[in-house]
């Protein structure tokens, strides 16, 4: 017997977060009644994650579900929303969630106008699209976006998927979302970096040596913040700061690649962010900025 409140749900995008979303919610007894998906991968992943759910067209998919998630990229979404609205396919009542960071329910006025009820779901996790990931929902928050009188429906479907909602003001979506990508994406690139630097010198395996500095580092600054700060920009040392800076930039040459570029505006970061805490005195602020700018490319 079916718990009560239980929704027919259609999942438009079966990528690597609507596949694990429809699977976390299918775990929560809703069912699912229909995928999109469109290339072999997505099949595949529809086949592992949803098995038994058929892949149908986006307006076969709408007209069956209650809910309908929406996780597409952000560029699709407005024309998928604007077609299926000039389609006539959203139904009064009809709950429809999106999963995009950048976004909340503002854009969402056609499926409004048609009586159906707008909901931000974005979790603030990266997925690889496997089972895995079901796991990593239980430890994973989401930003949640939409109307106040619907609010709690949202939140208790982020609930039933095992993750923690997170409300998120409408104008706060742009700010919410720079702040993940800076910290999640970003961190890839630093860490690519790092790596490179490393086998440059003759590291064969500069996983093993990054890997407990970054999880040390990472963790004492989520408990801690900015307190954690170690390293010779934390200690006002402007000579070795000057001398990572001239080794980046021969490594790139004099022509002052990514590395080099990243290294300077990180450490101006630091330094500034240091400096205003009182982490470091305005006279060793200054000698780390003059020692970046004489690194600074040509």
């Amino acid at each position: 017997m079916a718990k009560p409140g239980r929704l027919g749900v259609g999942i438009i995008g079966a990528g690597k977060v609507g596949a694990v979303l429809g699977a976390a919610l299918r775990a929560a007894e809703h069912a699912v009644v229909g995928v999109s998906a469109v290339s072999e991968a997505s099949r595949e992943r529809a086949d592992t994650l949803l098995p038994g759910v058929p892949v149908l067209e986006i307006q076969d998919i709408v007209e069956r579900a209650e809910l309908v998630l929406l996780a597409v990229p952000d560029d699709a979404l407005g024309p998928l929303v604007d077609g299926l609205a000039k389609l006539g396919a959203w139904q009064p009542g009809q709950l429809v969630a999106h999963t995009s960071g950048r976004f909340g329910v503002g854009f969402l006025h056609p499926v409004r106008a048609a009586g159906a009820v707008p909901l931000a779901l974005h979790p603030a996790m990266t997925f690889t699209g496997m089972s895995l990931d079901l796991t990593r929902l239980l430890d994973c928050t989401f930003g949640v976006t939409a109307d106040p009188a619907m609010l709690p429906i949202a939140q208790a479907l982020v609930v039933e998927m095992g993750a923690e909602p997170v409300a998120i003001a409408e104008g706060d979506r742009p700010l919410y979302h720079a702040a993940l990508a800076h910290g999640s994406n970003h961190l890839v690139t630093l860490v690519a970096q790092a790596a490179e630097m490393l086998r440059e010198v003759g590291v064969e395996e500069p996983g093993r040596m990054l890997g407990p500095l970054l999880r040390a580092s990472l963790e004492n600054a989520l408990a801690s913040g900015e307190s954690a700060l170690t390293g010779p920009v934390a200690r006002g040392d402007a000579g070795t700061v000057a001398a990572h800076a001239e080794a980046l930039r021969d490594l790139d040459g004099g022509s002052g690649g990514d590395i080099l570029e990243a290294y300077l505006a990180m450490a101006r970061a630091t330094a500034r962010r240091a400096g205003s805490r009182g982490l470091l005195r305005p006279d060793q602020v200054d000698g780390i900025r003059q020692a970046l700018d004489g690194a600074a490319p040509d």
